[in-house]
């Protein structure tokens, strides 16, 4: 028996049991003015203004009986389709949509291969109106590299969290763009790898600078997690601020008005004569500085 496209859906509107999908609880007729309404317009199918649509399952997903949690199924059949689901205003005009795809429009393109979650550009800009991919996920992949575009990313009154087990590194990295969406890292903000054994030690935060080729140079600045000493050019602090260098710099010259001048201890400061040391509250110490 041929089914046509009204048939299928008054099936769908009565709630009827369709093989892999299953029922809903509410059987529609015609005495509820629904299946009467419903209508064909051209290679639509149009549901009543302010109908619903109820799908229910109690399948799970096995591949072998068919998808059968697929109680929705979207299909390309050509190499370039993009079967969309969209969300239009009251003129019929596309403000958002999720669509997934194998090609790009353009053949000169790479395979997209991604789900995306497209709004509109602004109304006045270079691409007015038009549909624009702000979120795509890839697939084909073990792991899928989740990519946004021209958007912005907010956290409110939240966490935004790299989360991995204890050994392992948890990085945010910062890159730069290339062709096909290849990324190639410049620095990470990192919560390193060493073993977590208690007493707060462990995982310690590091930046790390990576070079031209995408491969870690160095973490020049490290804080350890256990006493909160900081590194620079040392991964091991052993004081506050561990310097592995031969020099210090202090840029900018202050000659403290008196030995009282306000000061707290351990603050330095030089001149052109002499090297400054706050010893105590608001106590300078100064020794004299010569040439050899």
């Amino acid at each position: 028996m041929k089914i046509s496209k009204s048939m299928i859906a008054k099936i769908i509107l009565g709630g009827v049991c369709l093989v892999g999908i299953g029922c809903t609880d509410r059987t529609l007729s015609s005495a509820d003015g629904v299946l009467d309404q419903t209508k064909q317009n051209g290679s639509e199918i149009v549901v009543p203004h302010n109908e619903r649509l109820f799908l229910s399952t109690d399948k799970k997903w096995i591949n072998e009986e068919g998808h059968q949690s697929d109680l929705i199924r979207l299909q390309w059949t050509a190499d370039r389709a993009k079967p969309a689901i969209a969300w239009a205003d009251e003129k019929g005009k596309d403000k958002t949509a999720i669509i997934s795809h194998d090609k790009a429009n353009n053949p000169e393109q790479h395979d997209h291969k991604h789900l995306s979650f497209e709004t509109t550009m602004s109304p006045d800009g270079q691409y007015a109106d038009q549909l624009f991919t702000r979120l795509e996920i890839p697939y084909d992949m073990d792991v899928s590299e989740i990519r946004t575009q021209s958007s912005n990313f907010n956290v409110m009154n939240g966490i935004l969290r790299v989360a991995g087990e204890t050994g392992s590194n948890r990085d945010l990295q910062f890159s730069v763009a290339g062709e096909d969406n290849k990324t190639t890292p410049r620095w990470a903000v990192r919560a390193d790898s060493t073993k977590e054994k208690g007493g707060n030690t462990g995982s310690d935060l590091q930046f790390v600078r990576y070079g031209d080729d995408g491969e870690v140079v160095d973490s020049p600045l490290t804080m350890q997690r256990s006493d909160g000493n900081v590194g620079i050019g040392t991964d091991k602090p052993d004081t506050k601020l561990d310097v592995n260098g031969d020099k210090l710099r202090i840029r900018e010259k202050h000659t403290p008005k008196s030995s009282t001048e306000p000061c707290s201890q351990g603050q330095m400061a030089w001149d052109d004569q002499y090297v400054y040391v706050c010893v105590a509250q608001d106590n300078w110490k100064r020794t004299e500085l010569s040439s050899w």
